[in-house]
């Protein structure tokens, strides 16, 4: 078995706060670079941005293993950065060059590295469910012995997969750790408008799977609680469900007029966000210094500007090669 990189408790050292901090501001300034390419035209198709989240994808991916797999959402731009994808191949999937991760033909939603075991990226809500339950199926039948981390919304505990796929992980003891990014409204629903049952980790315990909620806006809480929800099933090899609770910033999509939330209730929520409360908490307790903050922003910026260039001096598909793949190109015995 594959360990974590520690143990069930983050590291909270100057080390480790800065490398945080540096984590949730390279998705915060890739998704606004992609923000603003996208009015450009640089960008084109659907973008659903992050920001906000960062301390979810931050503090869980920090407890992975290299081996462990992920599946995530289509808002995955966060997930896919601090998994370890360089950012000049998520910009290039990004303008849909081939030079991207999915040689320019899944864009923002359909980021993908059989490298790092990151299997997406995916267009329907809660689709990646049953691909989890499937990847972590596989490990447990060729004893390998890894998990699988799959991250979605709230609003993916309205379909069926969600439920037939705990289920399944539950009956079949599979090796999964649900991740369910609660920020409150689906798409534009308010939680309490669709959900009798709010609490989102109650109903993985109607399937007997352990769950916990966690506060989403901290990512050392974040982390803390992967860790010791990883660790458990390593252990038993049995499934394991973690809430975090959380807040998209920014509109569902770049088509959202937001007519469903206060502005208001946006801007409080901004002075909660995660890398401002990190950044206050660790001044606030000298594990970063004068000067530490501008050094990662520096650090970011170049490694953003490296990224559009790439993306900018990437390739188009050509046209006579379009619909390759559409249809497999060889029959397998």
């Amino acid at each position: 078995m594959t360990e974590p990189p520690s143990g069930t408790h983050p590291r909270v050292s100057r080390e480790h706060v800065l490398h945080l901090l540096a984590q949730m501001i390279r998705i915060r300034r890739f998704e606004e670079k992609c923000a603003e390419l996208y009015t450009q035209e640089k960008i084109r198709g659907f973008l659903h941005l992050y920001i906000g989240e960062e301390a979810v994808a931050t503090g869980v991916m920090e407890a992975l293993a290299p081996d462990d797999a992920v599946v995530a959402t289509y808002r995955e731009h966060g997930h896919a950065i601090v998994r370890g994808i360089p950012m000049t191949k998520i910009m290039a999937e990004m303008y849909g060059k081939q030079e991207g991760c999915s040689h320019g033909r899944g864009g923002s939603m359909h980021i993908f590295d059989a490298g790092t075991r990151f299997y997406g990226g995916n267009a329907i809500v809660g689709g990646g469910l049953p691909l989890a339950i499937g990847l972590a199926l596989a490990d447990k039948m060729q004893k390998r012995r890894r998990v699988t981390a799959c991250f979605f919304g709230e609003g993916a505990a309205a379909e069926g997969e969600f439920h037939e796929s705990l289920n399944l992980a539950a009956l079949w003891k599979l090796p999964v750790l649900f991740v369910c990014e609660n920020n409150r409204y689906a798409m534009g629903t308010a939680l309490d408008r669709s959900e009798s049952e709010t609490d989102i980790h109650r109903k993985a315990e109607s399937y007997r799977i352990a769950s916990q909620a966690v506060d989403g806006m901290n990512v050392v809480d974040v982390e803390a609680a992967a860790r010791q929800a990883l660790a458990a099933v390593r252990e038993t090899g049995a499934p394991h469900f973690l809430e975090c609770r959380t807040y998209r910033f920014r509109a569902h999509s770049m088509f959202d007029a937001q007519l469903y939330r206060d502005k208001a209730e946006v801007e409080a929520m901004r002075e909660h966000g995660p890398i401002k409360r990190l950044t206050e908490w660790a001044e606030a307790t000298h594990f970063i210094h004068a000067g530490d903050l501008e050094r990662v922003e520096a650090q970011v910026a170049e490694e953003v500007d490296t990224a559009v260039a790439f993306a900018e001096a990437g390739t188009w598909e050509p046209l006579e090669t379009l619909t390759r793949h559409v249809m497999a190109e060889e029959a397998r015995p």
